[in-house]
């Protein structure tokens, strides 16, 4: 396996990013992941824009677009694989051990992992923690992933691949690492990013081609939605069958279905939409 780190392509087991780097040392750092079908990566230049827009959020250097195209290339050139998860990691790079930062600029690191078609559906659940709608970091892809992964877990132990937050003010937000979207009377409604989600690139995308609403959701609007689905980079979208304890028979339903279908086959005709 060969991965791009700071200007070129090395094997992983060799690969080395300093101990003092501060995106280990604070989580001081972005990301993006990006879908690869067959060596081609799905929708790059809008996880791009995103990149560098996370980049000035975190009062990072913006990214040099044209060294990070060349390194997805390179990488997925270097690691053939059917359908694949590229992953651009930019970081504020060899620094003090404290929140301050160094002089010795970013480190960037493009790296692929194989993986496998998502199922039409899964199960959620609610935690009780809260997004912050108004922290430094609300609508950035950082590295400072560590509310995620403690609620992640959660999920798995109950049966379930995502978790489901609310915001300080009790409307739904996100989950761990995809935006949700439900259905109303036939109507399609996700929550707007002044909720404190992520500018979900899947997510954009389904607003764009469903024609869903961004709408301020109660929490408890999952209890009684008639449909609900996820959308992420490696999801795309995908029906829910179980929220904590409530049942939706017959998922993916009639709304969502329709949904996918189009993702599937406005996805398929442009790669980088």
């Amino acid at each position: 396996m060969k991965i791009w780190l700071d200007g070129g392509l090395q094997d992983i087991g060799s690969a080395r990013v300093s101990v003092l780097d501060h995106g280990l040392t604070v989580g001081d750092g972005i990301f993006e992941t990006v879908k690869a079908v067959d060596g081609r990566p799905f929708a790059l230049t809008r996880h791009l824009d995103r990149l560098t827009r996370s980049a000035r959020g975190l009062g990072l250097p913006d990214p040099d677009l044209d060294e990070v195209r060349r390194a997805c290339a390179a990488v997925l050139d270097a690691n053939p694989m059917p359908l694949g998860r590229l992953r651009i990691t930019y970081t504020g790079g060899h620094g003090p051990l404290g929140s301050d930062r160094g002089e010795h600029g970013p480190t960037l690191v493009v790296a692929l992992g194989e993986t496998g078609r998502r199922p039409d559906s899964t199960a959620v659940i609610t935690v009780p923690w809260t997004r912050n709608e108004r922290g430094a970091l609300t609508g950035l892809k950082t590295t400072s992933y560590a509310e995620n992964v403690v609620a992640l877990a959660r999920a798995r132990e109950r049966g379930a691949s995502e978790a489901l937050f609310g915001n300080t003010v009790g409307q739904l937000c996100e989950g761990t690492g995809s935006n949700v979207f439900v259905v109303l009377d036939g109507e399609i409604h996700t929550p707007p990013v002044a909720s404190g989600c992520l500018a979900g690139i899947t997510r954009a995308l389904a607003v764009e081609w469903t024609g869903a609403r961004e709408s301020d959701l109660p929490l408890d609007v999952l209890e009684r939605a008639d449909e609900v689905f996820l959308t992420s980079t490696l999801r795309d979208v995908q029906a829910v069958h179980r929220v904590d304890d409530r049942e939706l028979p017959g998922a993916p339903g009639p709304v969502t279905a329709k949904a996918m279908r189009i993702f599937e086959e406005r996805s398929g005709d442009d790669l980088d939409p």
